[in-house]
């Protein structure tokens, strides 16, 4: 008997899994089966990543360190170097007690070897270093001068701050320091002066006390002296190896800081050319592009001069030459033969087109034909006509002449007979006065005296103006109204409602109701330019390589020769303000809607209304303009705000020239007398023409009769029609009920209301009503730079003589 062979037999409780299921797509093997190893299209064509082993990737990883090392080494080496411009720069006093004129002396005699060049033109002072094989430039803007400040810091490489040993800054300081922060602080040097003065043993606690005061805003800088030749010395070493900041507005674009400015004036013209020489920094400047003087605007030029640098590295020790005792480099250079580097192109050049030319009637569809014309000439003769009595025999002429006997008296004479009678009033008033002075002046027994209490009040009151004064207490009254009762209007009574918010519309959500963005354009939007894709167009603007031919390098001595300027440039160019000049990105010449993100500065708590004419400095441009203001949200529908918030953060939209972001954005108001006073900062959000800035009224009435869930509302309004017409939006209450018109009650503006739940008598039933605002076109490109600003020690000495 054969031997049975021996299996194993799974049980009634073996797990039993399932057959993978592909679902609706094939699985890898059907797919190979199916394609017999041909390759499809897409695949065939896209670009094989390669997957890179753990040592490719430790060894690109090291290589990008080492390029981007390179990279630094070679902005470091380029900087103050023999073919890279100079080392720029700003010596900013903090408080009154320091000098930056004795700050400046130190630094530029501490080095025996050191060639220092002096320019009667700017005050600007050239010093090559050929110790550190370094060359600098120092510019000493006014302490009061808080724009000359601003202007020099956008170029500058380094800010030399002085601080005092007493207090480290004074308020005009820390007014200077934020409006610094604010713009974008280049690379820091702390530097305290005349702490040697003080007593040994107050030394260490000067600085300490210093370094404390100083910790908030520069926590990772240490603060140095500058007392002596040695350390003048130390500082100019500290400057030549410091790790410097980078700002991205100046990486992208070409910007020189003017040594040298000549004007010469067109022929029967107000304009003419203005030449700028001086060191190319930032990009390649093209001759075909277009510049930026600021607080004037746009300019083209003709062409470009590569002049010979009149302040070389020297690499030698050499005699110091002074401006007064040598001649001016400059101007030697200027009497040689320039060559001409590049002159524009007509053809290649960059438009000064900033806005689109429209045509008006490009949205008429047809003229309107003859026979259109005399049924509105006819219907306008039905609607004009009128019923009067009139003799018989009396043609339509001599009617139209004949008035009514109740209209006799027009509303222009009932005006002229009012003006009239008040200025017979004044006039009487007048006599009265003229007689009260003759008899003063007739009586000799008086005597004129003067009191002290008498002539401070005049004193005091001298630069009082009650117009100003009224207009500030008005628009005080006005933001608190708006805190305690936001957007609260009042239905008015003698102009239908329907008719009075016509332009407003209900929602039933703010935030996901739909709103179309192109929906009711004003006209001004037919002049603006739009980008597809703002992003996108920046990324690529920003990053795209230019032709170089004809374009100037950073680094070189250059001379520009911008056409067109107007003669108020020179005449209100001022030696002691430094001239920057930018050139453009492509685009940035054209107009859009610009919207800033901005935040209320803690110094100013003056109310500030929409579309008031403010005062921005947004990266390299100054303009005027009149901003609308609203919320900072996530949804494509944004809140307007009557007033700039003092908490939080708000957008000012406005028609300004397009700029590519990042750019720092400083808003200043100008008073009457021309100061200028921060209020707020912040950066620039976008430029999109399709944001939605919604105006929000709200319409309260009162309960009158409650009936668990209906009631009685009146106050609302004031007439049947317009409950009617505004019954399909719905309502909302200050507890967070919700309901809607149900019916009108009566003929006086009581209507019927169906809520969500019970309400309560001291309960205000509301309704939102909403509508698109845009801005006004109020740029103004020509700004004029703000007064010096006034010592304060004057204002503390004279309250302080008051108060004795």
């Amino acid at each position: 008997m054969a031997s049975m062979e021996h299996r194993h037999r799974p049980g009634p409780l073996k797990q039993d899994n399932k057959s993978h299921k592909t679902g609706r797509h094939r699985t890898k093997g059907q797919i190979d089966k199916e394609y017999k190893g041909r390759v499809p299209v897409k695949v065939g064509t896209k670009k094989v990543k390669r997957e890179l082993s753990k040592a490719d990737k430790r060894h690109h990883a090291l290589q990008k360190r080492q390029k981007s090392r390179e990279e630094v080494f070679m902005q470091k080496r380029t900087l103050g170097g023999v073919t890279g411009p100079p080392h720029t720069v700003v010596i900013v006093p903090l408080c009154d007690d320091v000098s930056s004129e004795n700050a400046l002396q130190e630094l530029l005699t501490c080095d025996d070897t050191a060639v220092v060049h002096t320019s009667q033109d700017n005050k600007i002072v050239n010093m090559s270093v050929p110790r550190h094989k370094h060359r600098f430039t120092f510019l000493t803007p006014p302490r009061n001068d808080i724009g000359a400040i601003l202007d020099a810091a956008k170029a500058a490489d380094t800010l030399l701050v002085l601080l005092s040993p007493t207090r480290a800054a004074d308020e005009l300081g820390e007014y200077c320091l934020t409006c610094l922060f604010a713009q974008g602080l280049p690379t820091p040097v702390l530097v305290t002066q005349g702490i040697s003065k003080l007593p040994v043993k107050k030394r260490n606690d000067a600085k300490r006390s210093i370094n404390k005061a100083m910790e908030k805003r520069f926590p990772e800088e240490k603060v140095h002296t500058l007392d002596s030749q040695q350390d003048a010395a130390l500082v100019l070493r500290h400057m030549t190896n410091q790790k410097q900041r980078r700002l991205k507005l100046r990486d992208h674009r070409p910007y020189l800081l003017a040594q040298h400015v000549t004007y010469q004036q067109d022929e029967e013209s107000p304009h003419g050319t203005l030449k700028v020489t001086g060191y190319l920094r930032g990009c390649p400047l093209s001759v075909n592009g277009l510049v930026h003087l600021p607080g004037y605007g746009d300019f083209q030029m003709s062409q470009i001069d590569l002049t010979p640098d009149p302040y070389p590295l020297q690499t030698e020790k050499k005699k110091q030459k002074h401006a007064m005792d040598t001649e001016d480099p400059v101007s030697t250079c200027m009497d040689q033969d320039v060559p001409v580097l590049a002159k524009a192109d007509p053809s290649r050049q960059e438009s000064l087109q900033a806005e689109v030319v429209s045509d008006p009637m490009d949205g008429e569809q047809t003229w309107p034909t003859d026979e259109e014309i005399r049924e509105a000439e006819a219907a306008f003769q039905e609607k004009t006509k009128t019923v009067r009595r009139v003799p018989k025999g009396t043609s339509d002429y001599q009617a139209a002449w004949i008035m009514d006997s109740d209209n006799e008296t027009g509303p222009a004479e009932e005006e002229s007979s009012s003006d009239y009678e008040d200025d017979d009033a004044m006039m009487e008033a007048e006599e009265e006065e003229e007689e009260e002075s003759r008899s003063v002046a007739a009586t000799d027994d008086y005597e004129e005296m003067s009191l002290a209490g008498e002539d401070r009040d005049a004193q005091y009151d001298a630069g009082f103006d009650a117009e100003e004064e009224e207009m500030l207490l008005q628009k005080y009254k006005e933001e608190r109204q708006d805190q305690m009762f936001p957007d609260e209007v009042d239905t008015p009574m003698d102009v239908l409602a329907r008719i009075r918010f016509q332009k407003f519309r209900g929602l039933k959500s703010f935030r996901t109701s739909p709103w179309d963005p192109k929906e009711n354009l004003p006209l001004d939007y037919a002049r603006i330019f739009q980008f597809e894709n703002f992003k996108r167009t920046a990324k690529r603007v920003v990053t795209d390589e230019k032709d170089d031919t004809d374009a100037a390098m950073p680094g070189w001595y250059i001379t520009i020769h911008v056409v067109n300027v107007p003669k108020t440039f020179i005449e209100n160019y001022s030696p002691l303000h430094p001239l920057v000049v930018y050139g453009l990105l492509q685009h940035e010449q054209k107009m859009s809607v610009v919207h800033f993100l901005l935040k209320r500065h803690s110094g100013n708590t003056e109310p500030i209304k929409s579309k008031e004419r403010m005062i921005f400095h947004v990266g390299y441009r100054r303009f005027a303009a009149c901003p609308i203001y609203s919320q900072h949200t996530l949804g494509n529908k944004h809140k307007f705000e009557r007033f700039l918030r003092s908490e939080g953060t708000s957008v000012a939209t406005m028609y300004a020239p397009i700029m590519f972001p990042p750019a720092s954005v400083l808003m200043f108001k100008e008073y009457p007398d021309g100061s200028q006073s921060l209020v707020a900062t912040g950066s620039l959000l976008s430029v999109n023409p399709d944001r939605v800035v919604s105006k929000r009224i709200v319409l309260s009435g009162h309960p009158f009769k409650i009936n668990k869930r209906l009631a009685v509302v009146r106050y609302m309004f004031f007439n049947r029609e317009d409950i009617l017409w505004f019954k399909p939006v719905e309502l909302r209450t200050k507890w967070g009920r919700r309901g809607h018109i149900k019916e009108p009650i009566g003929t006086h503006g009581h209507m019927k209301c169906f809520f969500d739940g019970q309400l309560k008598s001291q309960d205000t039933v509301l309704m939102n009503l909403y509508k698109r605002v845009y801005p006004k076109w109020t740029y103004d490109p020509e700004v004029n730079m703000p007064p010096p600003e006034q010592p304060l020690t004057s204002q503390v000495t004279t309250m302080e003589e008051e108060m004795a």
